[in-house]
């Protein structure tokens, strides 16, 4: 279990960023170079290559280099555990609220508890 806490919480930090999530969205379309990845981006190259050793470490993001370019694509298997993760915590809050939707609607309102008619 430590291990996947581990590798989950490097993905949410990951992912925790502005940029980094903007160029995972970006890469979940197809792989594309460093460079293609810094076009819409308002930052430096080297600032970009940053964000991408982030996204590598945490395993969201790997890269490969042909000559002078390297080409990025996302890490599906990563990218799919932090989404069961969340799908897992949607499903335990869906299931909370429920139970507390049908307390709540069991229950007469607090102003009528005490009235006669």
């Amino acid at each position: 279990m430590t291990k996947y806490s581990e590798s989950l919480d490097r993905a949410f930090h990951a992912l925790a960023d502005e940029t980094r999530r903007a160029i995972v969205a970006r890469l979940v379309r197809g792989p594309a170079t460093v460079s293609r990845l810094a076009e819409p981006l308002d930052m430096s190259l080297p600032a970009v290559m940053q964000h991408l050793h982030v996204l590598e470490s945490a395993g969201l993001v790997t890269s490969e280099k042909t000559g002078r370019v390297r080409t990025c694509q996302i890490e599906p298997r990563t990218l799919r555990a932090a989404e069961e993760w969340l799908a897992g915590q949607r499903t335990s809050w869906e299931q909370r609220l429920d139970r507390l939707d049908d307390l709540l609607t069991q229950r007469p309102p607090a102003d009528q508890e005490g009235t006669t008619s």
